[in-house]
């Protein structure tokens, strides 16, 4: 199964499942319903229906206004930003022997801001003409 980009937000009338776990906007949970019983929970409540978890039975949804969903996709957003995907990150610089003095500086500058957020760093010097 090709890995899918989750995006948090609202699934709109669009549900496969037929029995569906409901949370309601407060964190309590509703039980488990059928789809067309939450579906007129969402309408009548003028709220959205937002997926929480897929890999259980039955499936975890949560009934939310806009302003929740808004704020839990920033949170996620942050939490990307701060734990940036695994992996090695390179950074590769060159220069040359004959590097004027603040020019290196600048560059040790660099490299060490690189070291400090855990990437790779390759150096290379070539020779002067």
């Amino acid at each position: 199964e090709p890995k899918r980009k989750t995006v948090f937000g609202s699934v709109g009338r669009r549900i496969p499942y037929r029995i569906l776990h409901v949370i309601n906007q407060d964190g309590e949970s509703l039980g488990n319903m059928h789809r067309a019983e939450a579906l007129r929970l969402m309408d009548q409540h003028d709220l959205k229906l937002v997926l929480l978890r897929e890999n259980v039975d039955p499936p975890v949804y949560r009934l939310m206004t806009g302003q929740q969903i808004h704020e839990e996709q920033l949170k996620r957003a942050e939490k990307q930003k701060a734990n940036p995907k695994p992996g090695t990150y390179v950074k590769e610089l060159s220069f040359s022997s004959a590097i004027a003095k603040n020019d290196l500086e600048t560059k040790t500058k660099q490299i060490a801001q690189w070291i400090e957020k855990k990437y790779h760093v390759k150096v290379t010097i070539r020779q002067a003409k």
